[in-house]
């Protein structure tokens, strides 16, 4: 039996996390049986969805369980294998959550070609941020060249390979982030056309002042990632038969600015009255899209034509501050926990 650590959930939030609902444990990797691997993590994901996943509520996937280890996607190498897909020293991705090793019957997990990209991005740019980026622009928001995209959280993972892919496309792209330092990062490294920074903004209406001029034709797509007075600011902004992807609403995730949102009367009427096309999406539903993906994001990053930025915690008892810091817009890009040693270095 082999003793490896993991970051369990040890209760749960009312409002926003602290380290208290958290607790790093020794635990035993039970033994490899028939067809399973055993994975030792190098880099794990960190994501706004985990947030939901430490209620106890239903939504899209079951909670974690107290005591269970915290969910997410990470890097992994094959330590052992019974499985005669993978050898020992392949690579691949998978969700052995925060933990330092994990045990997989082979289903879960892929392998991926560490010569295409540092093995950081298959969690980032090349990973469910990235594909999410390309399902929400070209399944979700059907944009096309010529139209005015907005994109919220516009430096994150999420946005910030969105609004490189608009550009591609021939679109203008206006972003909003948080700060002026990621503003410049979205304008000067990423393209995009414009960035309003939303905390220099008192309230919904003076951002949507500022989209106004920024975006004086009107927004045709809006990728989603906040909710918030982001939302509210958007909306009066929005074309006849614009659409809106529904990614996040991490504006709303602790129960902070719920009670002074726009009232559903208002959203519901700007909808009806633009004809708008509104529809959340999840990474998981688009399983079938991956290969589209690949097909036009890898050679632009192997070019280096995709610009990113990561924010790297280390070591695995650091992932709950990481996480905490994730959630109030700290980071500054994809943010990952290096766990274990990487063998390109």
């Amino acid at each position: 039996m082999t003793t490896y650590q993991h970051v369990a959930l040890a209760s749960r939030p009312t409002g926003w996390p602290t380290l208290d609902n958290f607790r790093f444990e020794d635990k035993e990797l039970p033994e490899m049986g028939a067809g399973e691997v055993t994975l030792r993590t190098i880099w794990l994901s960190l994501d706004p969805y985990m947030r939901g996943r430490m209620n106890d509520a239903k939504s899209y996937a079951d909670p974690v369980p107290i005591g269970g280890t915290m969910e997410g996607g990470a890097i992994c190498e094959v330590i052992a294998s019974n499985n005669d897909k993978f050898a020992v020293g392949d690579i691949v991705v998978g969700r052995t959550g925060w933990a330092t090793h994990g045990i997989s019957d082979g289903s879960d997990i892929r392998k991926i070609d560490p010569d295409l990209a540092p093995l950081s991005t298959y969690l980032g740019v090349l990973g469910m941020p990235g594909m999410t980026a390309w399902i929400g622009l070209n399944e979700i928001g059907k944009m096309k060249a010529g139209e005015t995209v907005l994109i919220s959280a516009a430096t994150g993972a999420v946005g910030g390979l969105a609004g490189q892919l608009a550009k591609a496309k021939g679109c203008t792209v206006i972003g909003v982030a948080g700060g002026a330092e990621k503003c410049a990062f979205a304008q000067d490294e990423l393209g995009f056309d414009a960035c309003l920074d939303h905390k220099a903004a008192k309230d919904g209406r003076e951002l949507a002042a500022q989209i106004r001029e920024a975006a004086p034709q009107g927004v045709d797509v809006y990728f989603e990632n906040v909710g918030g007075k982001t939302l509210e600011a958007v909306l009066p902004n929005m074309n006849m038969f614009g659409r809106i992807a529904i990614c996040g609403m991490i504006a709303w995730y602790n129960g902070d600015n719920v009670a002074d949102a726009q009232p559903l009367p208002a959203v519901w009427s700007t909808i009806l009255t633009k004809r708008l096309n509104v529809q959340g999406f999840l990474f998981p539903d688009h399983q079938d899209s991956a290969g589209a993906f690949f097909k036009e994001v890898a050679p632009m990053v192997a070019a280096g034509k995709i610009s990113f930025r990561e924010t790297v915690a280390e070591g695995l008892e650091n992932a709950p501050e990481a996480f905490l810091e994730l959630l109030k817009g700290n980071n500054f890009g994809k943010q990952l926990v290096r766990v274990g040693e990487d063998p390109k270095g």
